[in-house]
């Protein structure tokens, strides 16, 4: 009989490549995954992984085990779930992870809402960009939160996830107060602001990426000044009066003081915001309940309201 912990750890190297990557995703070491597949090679008496001194990569029957063990974790994953929806009150762990600015928008409405299941215990963890869909899929969240700023991140994802949208959330331009562009009956002129100390993220970053696009449509800017990590950061010094910058709006939902918000004319960047889950774990009552809590969370997350 095959061991479903150690179908999910052939499952994961296969996504992974290695053993030691395997090992740093599930929190074991790399000796204990090597065990629990050797172990799952007894069980299946053939070998499963081809093994050097330095490598190890999968054998053939290896690659057919995974995929099949993809289709049993996610078979397994539906059982659990009909069993949990017959209960009706919400219990157990839920775990959530967030893009920075949507953890930090959404959490007071979330554990407000939350709180009225003491059955349910809820944790919200940040995660890097392009990290949160990944960790749907391999378990070891229930739900992420994710942005999208290509418009194309839910048809290119796998069929056992399930996307649903929270908002859209545009591009604003920030300036610090007194600057003359915090003027509301002053007129947005990004060509008055080509040569003003611009503040964006890291290079590759998407909302960077944003920024450049933006000014890319009044023939671009001097190179960015200031490079830093966290839109948080960043409003922190543009309210210093150390520069300007353009964010997504959510990003400014704990009322950040000292700035002022202006729409950006004829501006069609923006972002998608979604919470994904796998399609299996819709009909958990506490992953249910938490995804209305989101869905509810993103509608009260209310930026500061730009200046036209």
């Amino acid at each position: 009989m095959l061991e479903v912990r150690r179908l999910r750890l052939l499952a994961e190297f296969a996504r992974r490549g290695s053993i030691a990557a395997t090992a740093a995703a599930l929190g074991y070491t790399p000796s204990a995954v090597s065990q629990q597949l050797a172990a799952l090679e007894r069980e299946a008496h053939v070998p499963l992984l081809d093994r050097t001194a330095r490598s190890a990569e999968l054998t053939d029957a290896g690659r057919r085990l995974a995929a099949r063990a993809e289709e049993i974790l996610s078979l397994v994953e539906t059982a659990e779930a009909e069993l949990s929806a017959q209960a009706d009150t919400p219990t157990g762990r839920v775990v959530v992870t967030a893009f920075p600015t949507a953890a930090v928008a959404f959490a007071p409405a979330l554990a407000h809402s939350l709180g009225a299941h003491p059955g349910l215990t809820f944790v919200l963890r940040q995660t890097r960009p392009g990290d949160g869909i990944r960790q749907v899929q391999n378990g070891e969240v229930d739900i992420a939160l994710i942005d999208d700023w290509t418009g194309k991140v839910p048809d290119q994802s796998p069929a056992v996830l399930e996307f649903f949208h929270l908002r859209r959330d545009p591009l604003v331009l920030v300036v610090p107060d007194g600057h003359r562009m915090s003027d509301p009956d002053r007129p947005v002129d990004l060509q008055q602001l080509r040569e003003e100390p611009w503040m964006a993220a890291p290079p590759g970053e998407p909302s960077r990426q944003a920024v450049e696009r933006l000014l890319d449509t009044v023939g671009g800017a001097r190179p960015v000044p200031w490079e830093f990590e966290g839109l948080h950061t960043i409003l922190s010094l543009v309210a210093r009066g150390i520069g300007i910058t353009a964010v997504p709006a959510l990003a400014l939902a704990a009322g950040d003081q000292g700035v002022a918000v202006r729409r950006i004319p004829e501006c069609t960047l923006a972002r998608e915001v979604y919470a994904v889950t796998r399609r299996a774990s819709v009909r958990r009552p506490s992953v249910a309940v938490t995804l209305r809590a989101i869905y509810a969370a993103a509608r009260e997350a209310q930026p500061a309201a730009p200046e036209a």
